[in-house]
């Protein structure tokens, strides 16, 4: 089974495919990883977020160990973090560099530890329709701008992150505007694809909707 849960930042993709990994026992590839690494390279090293010449070159170098390695820096989950992402992941070379490593994972999926899967959940952007149009089942995750923002802002309180929620909001609004006008694949549901508003429902909701749509599907 391949499942891909796509949408904005801050809708509740993580959160519903680890639930569903966990549930249907697949591996969980949460691709914006890929993109927080080279992003945070660039801002270790001092580079202008806005030379993509650097981050291509940044993105041929990473190795999924590297990349695993740099999700424990402190600001790998930062709104810092979050923002270079979204501006790597606009340079179409970036975004070639590391579309093989994401595809190649529904082939051979494998848990954290290297066990083989029987199956994958795909958490990110364009999972559906660039990285894994032949998924099974596609969702797509999405909420209001000030809803998710909000979550964001939560999130950095709870773990002790500076964090102000109109910089947040201002940062989600840039962040939905860059993805949505890039050339090469702007953010959209696969015409296949499930979508959830999830900006009044509960987690619990939101889980309980995605389940009765995959078994539904596999009766």
């Amino acid at each position: 089974m391949i499942i891909t849960v796509d949408g904005p930042a801050a809708a509740g993709k993580g959160t519903l495919s680890s639930r569903l990994a966990k549930k249907y026992n697949l591996a969980y590839f949460d691709t914006g990883m890929v993109y927080r690494a080279v992003g945070l390279q660039l801002l270790k090293g001092n580079i202008d977020l806005t030379d993509a010449v650097a981050a291509e070159k940044m993105a041929h170098e990473l190795t999924f160990t590297k990349m695993m390695k740099l999700s424990q820096d402190k600001d790998f989950r930062s709104a810092a973090g979050g923002n270079a992402a979204s501006v790597v992941s606009s340079y179409p070379g970036v975004r070639s560099q590391l579309l093989d490593m994401q595809r190649n994972f529904a082939k051979n999926p494998v848990f954290a530890d290297g066990t083989p899967a029987q199956g994958v959940i795909y958490d990110g952007r364009d999972t559906g329709t660039v990285i894994c149009p032949q998924a099974d089942i596609k969702f797509f995750i999405t909420a209001s701008s000030e809803v998710r923002a909000k979550r964001r802002y939560d999130e950095f309180v709870a773990k002790g992150m500076a964090a102000d929620y109109k910089q947040v909001l201002a940062d989600v609004v840039a962040r939905d505007e860059r993805d949505a006008n890039r050339k090469d694949a702007p953010m959209k549901p696969a015409e296949d694809a499930f979508i959830i508003d999830t900006s009044d429902m509960t987690i619990e909701q939101v889980y309980n909707c995605a389940v009765e749509i995959i078994e539904s599907k596999y009766k």
